[in-house]
């Protein structure tokens, strides 16, 4: 049920895994911040934060850990980045809370979306290409695949439903959300395999 850490340069690719991890939560409470809308999961993660109280970070470790149980029935197997990837991300968008600035215009808001989805692009880049187990969301995605409906179709509905979960919750909807789903995909494909 859990891959094992194999290949060279383990211990440079679990700094690779952390950093981008660190990043990705960086670039998550850099779009939360800009108050112009958040990524799908991040929007159910702030709806949770809203109607339920805990913070936005808390949210995405507690609905990981919740993915990472649906994995079970679909036979998904977890890597050392997959736990991580449920915890880092979390843990850096709470730590990084008040280091980043609120915007005080219109501009500021904009920058901080675009440099959000700049590093979220980045960091996918850095911590995919290390290799070591998918996300809790990704697998879910690429488990559910493979008992039929297509990845397109798969990944699609579930951005859908939990983008709905979470405006309704209170998330924030917004041209941030737009942006992030039309610019990730370039975005990571181009940072891949831009780190050695």
């Amino acid at each position: 049920m859990f891959l094992p850490i194999t290949g060279d340069r383990i211990i440079q690719r679990l700094l690779r895994l952390v950093i981008g991890l660190m990043l990705f939560g960086l670039g998550i409470r850099l779009m939360l911040a800009s108050g112009l809308g958040v990524p799908p999961w991040d929007v159910l993660h702030q709806g949770l934060a809203v109607r339920l109280g805990l913070t936005v970070g808390l949210w995405s470790i507690i609905v990981s850990m919740v993915v990472l149980l649906l994995w079970l029935p679909l036979g998904e197997r977890y890597g050392v980045g997959t736990i991580a990837n449920a915890v880092i991300i979390g843990a850096t968008i709470d730590l990084t809370a008040s280091v980043v600035p609120l915007p005080g215009a219109t501009t500021h808001a904009v920058l901080l979306l675009g440099m959000g989805i700049l590093v979220i692009g980045m960091a996918s880049g850095v911590y995919i290409g290390a290799n070591l187990g998918p996300g809790p969301r990704d697998g879910l995605m690429t488990g559910i695949a493979r008992r039929g409906p297509s990845i397109r179709l798969t990944r699609g509905s579930i951005e859908v439903t939990v983008l709905v979960a979470g405006w309704l919750l209170g998330g924030t909807f917004g041209v941030g959300t737009v942006a992030f789903a039309l610019l990730i995909g370039p975005l990571v494909q181009f940072f891949l395999h831009r780190w050695p």
